[in-house]
């Protein structure tokens, strides 16, 4: 039980970054659909289940340390090679934004300058590296129910207090910017924009695990967990839209109206789940061209820091947060093989079982 929990936590640890901690992308991808984004964070939190449990498990099954070892088994060579570029892409991408996040984070709430943040989480980010996969896992688990709490409180407290009515509220909801057509696609990009950013270490997190069960129910709640804090921070943003619509950071603002003390422990959650988003990206990274724990892993993760700290500078933020969606509509292919993958693996498994079965007899009859 202990490790379901502690697989679930990491997991939820691992996607929520940045975007989602500070209630942006909850307030583009769902919020921004009124009403009915409620039944698109009900989808998502389906798809989220399914999705951590079958990563988790693949990752258990196949005692991996890179999603390499399992992307190209089950989805063939050539799908191999567009997913492997794809997570590629993702995990370097999305640990840029993170840090270039964290500098962002420390300058909106204590005026600190960008290279203050951004500087402080690089060093954190290469020190966790230089941890084994369990200790990784422990750390970012570790952290992920103070923003569990956050965000449970955070609803609470704008359910108390909504203002106007749902109509109103659902009109003022549809007016905010989003570049989705509509609330189902949203949801569906979203788990796939979020598979591709958490597979990677979802795989090694299960590679960690010796007991294939295990690993996967601890996949499912988390899949189930990070549902349900989408659903609670839909709502509460959904509850405050009018005063919070507009901030960058949707979920600080309603903190900010609770409490100004409050909200600078919630920046500094905040913080700590971009770091959860960014040790695993360049953990994950990483792992996928070198061994995990070898002086090679160790040299390689260290250079990908500093070349990762130099581009966090160079506005690439802006051209990846341009790419959300695009990296999104990429996963799809990954989010198609992972649904049918189980089936393919439990066939081959059968068709395994069977010509050992055979061979026996065949030896008495010869």
């Amino acid at each position: 039980m202990k490790n379901i929990f502690k697989i679930g936590s990491a997991l939820i640890g691992v996607i929520v970054g940045a975007g989602f901690a500070s209630g942006q992308e909850v307030l583009q991808y769902f919020t921004s659909f009124g009403i009915m984004g409620i039944l698109g964070a009900i989808i998502a939190t389906a798809f989220f289940a399914y999705v951590g449990m079958v990563l988790v498990w693949l990752g258990s099954r196949a005692k991996t340390t890179s999603h390499k070892e399992i992307i190209y088994p089950i989805s063939g060579r050539i799908l191999g090679i567009i997913i492997d570029y794809i997570l590629i892409f993702t995990l370097f991408g999305v640990g840029v934004v993170m840090i270039a996040g964290a500098g962002s984070n420390l300058n909106q709430q204590f005026g600190l300058p960008l290279v203050v943040g951004t500087t402080i989480m690089a060093i954190l980010v290469m020190l966790v590296g230089m941890l084994k996969v369990d200790r990784v896992v422990a750390v970012i688990g570790g952290i992920t129910p103070f923003l569990i709490l956050f965000v449970m409180m955070i609803s609470v407290y704008s359910f108390l207090t909504i203002d106007g009515t749902i109509l109103a509220l659902d009109s003022l909801a549809k007016e905010q910017p989003t570049t989705l057509p509509n609330w189902f696609i949203s949801a569906i990009n979203y788990v796939s924009f979020n598979t591709a950013v958490g597979a990677s270490m979802a795989i090694v997190m299960g590679g960690a695990e010796p007991n294939r069960k295990t690993a996967a129910w601890g996949g499912l709640v988390g899949g189930l967990g990070l549902g349900i804090l989408i659903l609670l921070s839909h709502m509460a943003i959904f509850a405050k839209v009018e005063e919070v619509g507009s901030l960058d950071m949707p979920m600080l603002g309603i903190v900010n109206n609770i409490s100004p003390s409050l909200s600078v422990i919630m920046s500094l959650v905040l913080f700590a789940m971009i770091f959860n988003t960014a040790i695993s990206m360049f953990f994950s990274f990483t792992a996928r061209f070198a061994q995990v724990g070898t002086r090679k892993f160790k040299m390689f993760f260290i250079i990908t820091m500093l070349v990762g700290y130099a581009a966090s500078f160079v506005g690439f933020t802006d051209l990846v947060a341009y790419f959300y969606p695009l990296i999104g509509y990429l996963g799809l292919v990954l989010i198609a093989v992972l649904i049918v993958a189980p089936f393919k693996i439990r066939k081959e498994e059968r068709e395994k079982a069977n010509v050992q079965e055979e061979q026996p007899k065949k030896a008495m009859h010869g």
